[in-house]
């Protein structure tokens, strides 16, 4: 017995001892890309160039015991250099003006605005979890389990389900990979935005030229649908179609992290009605890779049901079945989503899903191309028995008493915040 104990007590300070050295191997909480050929960043005239080489971020790399605690993950990814075009703002088409700093918690971002209307956001590749961390954390030492989990995320997933999104006839953003040196039309932002890489991409509201779609005028949050909805309650729906392909789709991408001001809405005007589309966004956490010791035990099913890891069968549905489904999607019937189950099945072919990682480097999808594909066309064969299982998950969930994430301010009674569609009903009951 006290061999046994001994032995146990042994394994306990070797984990303790590893999770030590793994959490505190580095002491930085946020770093911006590492731009490699140039001694000097700051004496190099961009201009002269069209395209530079560029590492996301070298502030994951780590040692064998760090992969073992705390995952290998993207690590390669996001600090393998690619090559990256250059952007000057005054290029762009169409005077372009900065409005404003975005206000995400990682992610930094500037918003733009075009002379036509047309609204658009460099939104950086590089994260900041420092607004995440917890007072705990830096209490006692291991904020790198917060800084370190951004290694999860592929530095380059939205660029390949944009390519994806098109192929499965679901809007998108069309980010796109650029190189942002300091610049004259960047004034104030210069220090913290300058020098930087980041995905240029449509804003989910504003001018919805861009989509190129007869009809479709306008781009609106989730908080300005609700509003519009009990405005119009009559006039106005979504395309249930549409929604349950785009909530399908984020099954096969494994992105979990899906509220509701993660989606915009294409507003199609046709005589006296007003129809919704989903326009999805911020896709970081598509083909999440969770690893680790560390991470594995923190992220349980138990404490954080909705983080899961991108493997090729979904480990845990009812954990993804968020606040934005129960309120926009639970009253749809089951055979639409076997539909569009189907419909995915037939547009995402092999083909298809192999043409869409073009958009990446050759050392990039030598990392983790093959890998990720096989696990999509692994969910994508077995789509139609998750839409079944999510539709039931839908069914079973209780009807929601609190606002959507950002629609706190609307004001909503108890019967309008538990469905979009409850306004009808609401309408009816008081005729």
């Amino acid at each position: 017995m006290k061999k046994i104990i001994f032995i146990l007590s042994l394994i306990m300070l070797i984990f303790i001892a590893m999770a030590y050295w793994s959490l505190y191997s580095t002491n930085k909480t946020f770093d911006t890309c590492e731009i490699l050929g140039f001694s000097d960043v700051d004496d190099i005239d961009f201009k002269n160039y069209d395209s530079v080489l560029v590492a996301a971020s070298t502030l994951y790399e780590a040692n064998n015991i760090k992969n073992v605690m705390q995952g290998a993950q993207y690590r390669k990814a996001w600090a393998t250099p690619v090559k990256v075009p250059i952007l000057y703002l005054d290029d762009l088409e169409g005077h372009v003006k900065i409005l404003e700093e975005g206000g995400g918690q990682q992610t930094h971002s500037l918003k733009l605005k075009r002379d036509d209307g047309t609204l658009m956001t460099l939104r950086s590749v590089s994260k900041d979890p420092s607004p995440l961390i917890p007072e705990i954390a830096e209490t006692f030492g291991i904020e790198n389990i917060v800084v370190d989990g951004i290694s999860a995320q592929h530095p380059y997933a939205a660029l390949v389900v944009a390519q994806l999104s098109k192929k499965a006839e679901i809007f998108n953003t069309e980010p796109q990979l650029v190189f942002l040196p300091k610049q004259v039309e960047l004034v104030s932002y210069n220090e913290k935005f300058g020098n930087r890489l980041f995905q240029l991409e449509y804003e989910t509201e504003g001018n919805a030229k861009w989509l190129k779609k007869v009809n479709i005028d306008s781009l609106i949050d989730t908080d300005n649908l609700q509003e519009l909805k009990i405005k119009y309650p009559n006039k106005v729906t979504i395309d249930e179609k549409s929604l349950v392909r785009a909530r399908l789709f984020d099954l096969l991408i494994g992105d979990w992290d899906r509220h509701a001001k993660q989606w915009g809405w294409a507003i199609e005007n046709i005589g006296d009605s007003i129809n919704a589309f989903p326009l999805p966004c911020d896709r970081d956490n598509a083909f999440f890779n969770l690893e680790g010791v560390l991470p594995i035990l923190i992220s349980n099913q138990a404490f954080l049901p909705e983080v899961q890891s991108f493997e090729k069968e979904i480990d845990f549905l009812p954990g993804l079945i968020s606040p934005f489904d129960i309120y926009f999607m639970r009253d749809i019937p089951q055979s639409v989503f076997e539909e569009e189950a189907r419909q995915l099945q037939e547009l995402l072919t092999d083909e298809a899903i192999m043409s869409s990682f073009t958009v990446w480097s050759n050392n990039i999808f030598e990392l983790d191309g093959i890998e990720i594909i096989t696990k999509i066309k692994s969910r994508r064969d077995n789509l139609l028995d998750y839409a079944i299982r999510f539709k039931k998950e839908l069914v079973k969930a209780e009807e929601l008493s609190e606002d959507l994430k950002g629609s706190d301010n609307l004001k909503l009674t108890k019967s309008q915040m538990a469905c979009f569609n409850c306004v009808n009903q609401e309408k009816s009951i008081e005729k």
